[in-house]
């Protein structure tokens, strides 16, 4: 479904008339408001295939800092690899990296962990590596990103679009009362089943949900 589309889905199930436009009126407003925040409970439920995305980072000889480019700061980590040296990237904790980074002698070698450090000035995460690169390098992270805040009417939403329809109408509910259809927590245990009935489902797709191996 697109934004519009969205909106004028849980207009009908409140029985309100349909827009032209998401903000066409203050009440269609509001409902854009609901399908935004339930998107992002959705987004943040499960890393989605459709929110997937690769940032690519390549090393400068002697530089250990480095953004993600366009990932933000809500995302999943499904891969880190380096695929230069067909190795993968294990994720250490901040203290371990800052101590490597800081005492004694600094190694330099080809890049095999990482944490991450703080965000850049456009609000980017950024990654520390460990060796600092001797060269370049082509470090590959494979990460569910979630979707900008819907703002255009033809946008259409990645995650499960039903079960954002189900769970803004039930903010909707809250938000009007009670009027003689769905009580709000008939409809949001609706969506709270319909949520995890798509992630089982999604889920059965990846051998890595279904096992667990020790690291």
């Amino acid at each position: 479904m697109t934004f519009l589309e969205l909106v004028n889905d849980v207009l009908i199930r409140l029985r309100e008339p349909v827009v032209t436009t998401y903000n066409e009126t203050a009440y269609s407003t509001l409902i854009a408001k609901f399908v935004n925040d339930t998107k992002r409970q959705v987004e943040d439920a499960f890393g989605w295939n459709a929110l997937g995305q690769t940032v690519t980072v390549s090393t400068v000889a002697g530089t250990y800092q480095y953004a993600l480019t366009g990932a933000g700061q809500k995302f999943q980590v499904l891969d880190a690899i380096n695929a230069t040296s067909n190795i993968g990237l294990t994720n250490i904790t901040f203290v371990d990296m800052n101590r490597k980074q800081n005492f004694s002698t600094i190694m330099t070698g080809i890049p095999s962990e990482y944490t991450f450090d703080g965000v850049n000035g456009s609000y980017d995460t950024k990654i520390s590596l460990y060796p600092r690169p001797d060269g370049v390098y082509s470090i590959m992270f494979a990460l569910a990103v979630p979707q900008a805040p819907l703002a255009a009417d033809s946008t259409v939403i990645l995650v499960p679009d039903v079960v954002v329809a189900q769970g803004a109408y039930a903010r909707a509910l809250v938000e009007r009362g009670e009027d003689g259809g769905l009580s709000s927590s008939e409809a949001y245990s609706l969506f709270r089943s319909m949520l995890s009935d798509y992630i089982a489902l999604e889920g059965s797709r990846y051998p890595e949900n279904q096992e667990f191996v020790p690291q």
